[in-house]
């Protein structure tokens, strides 16, 4: 890296930093650290509601290894998820019943639905499973930024040897840390909501220069050569991609439905909006919310697979093939390729600017992350221990602290644990000990009112057992002879344990329930609805009031699920979205139907995935534009509100 490239890196993070410190002073109360006293609006949100995109470098090697594995075929089958994610955020899905409860965590909402109990093994399982699921993040992570700025291993600090990798880790954990700790959810938010931006028009610059750099008719014919079953055109001709095939997209849009709002790394924006319709726009908002960074996961992987297997770029690939060969982990291996890669074909500039966007990205993700262990260690299993509530300094104080503890736990597992699969499996494998029984708990408890308090620890348990069990054989199948002579691998891998695990989870929850339920549970109560409904709560038929007023008459919009509380700009937004996905999902399945009947060859795939990065691109560089402008009059409003609303003595537990 030059020195170009170097100021862009260190300057975004002295910025950002500085951001985080300004805002300390935001924040004065429980609610405000944990939820940035619900007063969050859509654009400010909705960057965490799309099940298509993640957040974060984790996130982005985790796409760089899935699309360099399976080409721009893996993308024809993510298009399952785009039905799945439109009836989600279109209806509300769990977001719009959980922003009615007025929980602060889920836990929370266990403990009000279920008992204090269940909230407090809940938040162990929850804890814990973030706690394995986060720790990687910060070595992997450091070891990108090894490779793409081309670091040495080690450097000299009073004549001892310091390892750079784990340097980079403790400060990939510091600043994250940082930002959390200095003024909670208001910090992230509007940190992440200024990162964003800026990773957008980073990508829309990387993109345009891939795009026009790499020369179609080249990645064309590179993507051709490919053995038979392994096509990166053509994806019904991936039979022999073992892990990143059509059934992994299948289980991954049974999870966009499954676990939604499930995961709870994401708890402070799930009850941060200022109204339960605001929650349900951002989840409506949030495909769109990183498109241009979702091509560019794609595009980059693919030009670095060009890079390395093209005739015409055979100095570019000689230089990126010796980075790699310094590596002689092949599993890091693999999860560097593309790094490597990048970091030969992007010119000087391009290389800072998408370093310091995804050195952006990582922080503001793990501040969040770092965020919700803390505070789930603290609202969720210590403080339902206590008869008596703390002070609001004394819980800041215990927030704060829960989160240098989690910091460094990060830093020594990052350290300690050798990651041997892909990140994504292991972050379904991982993620399902709290994930797998916990999507059966938080949907019947919002939609079921026989669920009972038995079924939730049915559910809980089940899920935790399977995937606990299912991981161990994951991990210890190549070093046990007995399971080696059964089969040389683990016959399935993360996605399928964790589904295996879900639906366990489902009828556990579903079989004790029926059993162990005396009296339905009061929904209304729980939801602030009929005669439990009040002046926060949302009006009309949302709020379920029963009236003597004769029912509005059905029109195209009622039919949809647009109600009252609809501009005109939502209704124009909400249709969009429909249309939207609509044309995705048409294109699938007569695809699909094409290739049964027609069979259509590579030049036809060629010329679809041309049209698909055009699209993608000239609607992304729109919403670039458009939610910098949404998420700026969004940013402005919470400022506001954060200096003249009054302290909140609302502290996230439940009164008995």
């Amino acid at each position: 890296m030059t020195n170009l490239d170097l100021g862009i890196l260190f300057g975004s993070l002295v910025l950002l930093v500085g951001i985080a410190v300004a805002c300390r002073r935001l924040t004065r109360s429980v609610a405000d650290f944990l939820a940035a006293d619900r007063c969050a609006g859509r654009y400010l949100l909705c960057g965490s509601q799309n099940p298509l995109v993640g957040p974060g470098l984790v996130f982005a090697l985790a796409n760089f290894e899935k699309f360099y594995q399976a080409g721009f075929a893996a993308s024809w089958w993510g298009l399952m998820l785009m039905p799945v994610g439109m009836i989600v955020a279109l209806s509300g899905w769990v977001a719009y019943r959980y922003r009615e409860t007025r929980a602060m965590t889920m836990a929370q909402f266990f403990e009000m639905r279920y008992s204090r109990r269940f909230r407090i093994f809940s938040g162990i399982v929850g804890w814990c499973s973030g706690l394995l699921n986060y720790g990687i993040f910060p070595a992997v992570a450091a070891r990108f930024f090894v490779v793409f700025c081309q670091l040495p291993e080690s450097y000299l600090v009073g004549g001892v040897a310091v390892s750079t990798q784990l340097s980079l880790t403790a400060l990939l954990v510091v600043a994250p840390a940082i930002l959390a700790i200095a003024g909670g959810m208001v910090t992230i938010l509007v940190c992440y909501f200024l990162q964003a931006q800026f990773v957008n028009l980073v990508f829309v610059i990387a993109f345009a220069y891939l795009i026009t750099t790499f020369a179609w008719p080249d990645i064309i014919h590179t993507l051709s050569q490919t053995a038979p079953g392994k096509s990166l055109l053509d994806p019904f001709d991936q039979a022999a991609i073992a892990d990143f095939n059509p059934w992994f997209f299948a289980l991954f849009a049974f999870k966009a439905f499954y676990n939604k709002l499930g995961w709870q790394a994401w708890q402070g924006f799930n009850c941060a909006a200022r109204t339960p319709h605001e929650s349900r726009m951002a989840g409506i908002l949030g495909e769109w919310s990183s498109g241009v960074t979702y091509f560019s996961y794609m595009l980059l992987p693919i030009c670095a697979y060009v890079l390395l297997h093209s005739p015409a770029h055979l100095v570019d690939a000689t230089a990126a093939q010796q980075t790699l060969a310094a590596i002689t982990d092949p599993t890091l291996q693999k999860q560097m390729t593309t790094p490597a890669a990048m970091q030969v074909m992007l010119p000087v500039g391009l290389v800072g600017l998408v370093a310091a966007a995804l050195l952006l990205s990582t922080i503001t993700s793990d501040a969040l992350g770092l965020h919700a262990w803390g505070s789930m260690l603290i609202q969720d299993v210590i403080l339902p221990f206590r008869k008596r509530a703390l002070s609001t300094a004394a819980q800041l104080g215990a927030l704060r602290w829960s989160v240098i503890g989690v910091s460094i736990f990060a830093i020594l597992y990052s350290h300690f644990f050798p990651l041997r699969d892909y990140i994504l499996m292991y972050q379904l494998v991982t993620g399902a000990i709290y994930l797998a029984g916990s999507g059966a708990v938080i949907i019947g408890g919002l939609y079921w009112s026989r669920g009972t308090t038995a079924g939730a620890w049915a559910a809980m348990i089940t899920g935790l057992v399977l995937a606990l069990v299912g991981g161990l054989l994951k991990a210890i199948w190549p070093d046990v002879p007995a399971l080696v002579s059964l089969r040389p691998d683990c016959p399935w891998n993360g996605a399928w344990v964790a589904f295996v695990a879900s639906v366990a989870g489902i009828g556990a929850f579903i079989g004790v329930s029926l059993v162990t339920c005396r009296t339905p549970h009061d929904m209304d109560r729980l939801l602030h609805r009929g005669r439990w409904a009040d002046a926060d709560s949302p009006a009309g038929a949302d709020a379920g009031a029963v009236t003597a007023a004769p029912a509005p008459p059905k029109t195209f919009w009622t039919h949809i699920g647009v109600g009252p509380e609809f501009t005109a700009g939502d209704r124009f937004i909400y249709l969009f979205k429909i249309l939207w996905t609509t044309f995705w999902t048409g294109s699938f399945i007569l695809g699909t139907i094409a290739w049964f009947f027609l069979r259509p060859g590579l030049e036809a795939w060629a010329t679809w995935w041309l049209i698909t990065l055009i699209v993608g691109g000239v609607v992304g560089l729109i919403t670039v534009i458009w939610f910098l402008w949404g998420g700026i009059r969004d940013l402005r409003d919470l400022v506001r509100h954060m200096h003249r609303d009054q302290v909140k003595d609302d502290n996230g537990q439940v009164s008995p």
